[in-house]
């Protein structure tokens, strides 16, 4: 009855918010356990701690709600999503159960939770909370501070260890003996001579003083683009401009133009050319 009374007096607002954020709540934790994807289930785990955020913060508990936020959801959610990348969990992996009876175990374990969960919540009277006030006496961040690392810091201390211990845990799973010793700088040099690769840096795409994109191949000498210029990416997908005869053309005109500058005609033999500057030349 005093459940019922403490709910009766809520505002509708407080009703709205409770019933919408609550179903969106227990809605993100079956998907936390249902969800085959490991990615999935971390981000129904994520979804569910921001809306415990929010109900923190409507009750007045913004140290919880801001710190549900950082530390549960910034911090331990990132880290879970971190190590699934790094074991690269996907749907592909084999669902076969290397440990017997360990479904029904954890059915079980789930079982009794509920059970306790369901007696507690029976129990619980809404009406007064003892010991709020004189926890909070001195500020609730002082509060929480002084039950943390008084009478609960054996649980801190032992919930600190199980993170490290899992992040330990992942850096040994991913880690992968070497086989075979390391190549030295020489020998990498020496086996790309062996093998016939290009030595020197690529040159770099784009057409001289004209273009610089990195989908326009560089030209070589006689004016044909050099395929070493440009990415293999960008050549299979095609995306490759060709440039080629543009450029060859600009280069005729640049050079003619030139030439009629310089007072000959295009067709002009070399032998035309004043003796002094032949001399020059020569010398």
């Amino acid at each position: 009855m005093s459940a019922l009374a403490a709910a009766g007096a809520a505002s509708t607002g407080e009703a709205v918010q409770f019933w919408v954020l609550g179903t969106i709540a227990v809605v993100g934790a079956l998907g936390t356990i249902l969800m085959k994807r490991a990615v999935h289930s971390a981000l129904s785990l994520a979804a569910t701690m921001i809306i415990l955020a929010v109900f923190y913060l409507a009750n007045g508990a913004y140290f919880l709600g801001v710190v549900q936020i950082i530390v549960y959801t910034g911090a331990i959610m990132m880290l879970f999503l971190f190590v699934v990348m790094l074991v690269g969990v996907t749907a592909a992996d084999s669902l076969k159960e290397t440990i017997k009876g360990q479904r029904w175990l954890a059915a079980a374990c789930g079982l009794g939770f509920g059970v306790l969960l369901v007696a507690g919540l029976g129990r619980a009277s809404l009406d007064t909370f003892e010991g709020l006030g004189t926890a909070n006496a001195g500020g609730n961040v002082e509060g929480l501070a002084a039950l943390i690392f008084t009478t609960y810091v054996f649980a801190f201390e032992i919930t600190g260890a199980l993170l490290i211990t899992a992040a330990v845990g992942a850096m040994v799973l991913t880690h992968r003996e070497r086989t075979e010793r390391a190549l030295t700088q020489r020998e990498l040099s020496e086996r790309r001579v062996r093998e016939g690769k290009h030595l020197p840096p690529l040159p770099a795409p784009g057409v001289y003083a004209r273009h610089n994109a990195v989908d326009i191949a560089g030209l070589l000498p006689d004016g044909t683009p050099s395929d070493l210029t440009v990415s293999k990416t960008l050549r299979a997908r095609g995306q490759v401009r060709d440039v080629s005869r543009q450029a060859l053309a600009d280069l005729r005109a640049l050079e003619q133009r030139a030439e009629e500058r310089l007072g000959r005609g295009p067709s002009e033999p070399q032998a035309s050319r004043p003796q002094g500057r032949k001399e020059e030349n020569a010398q």
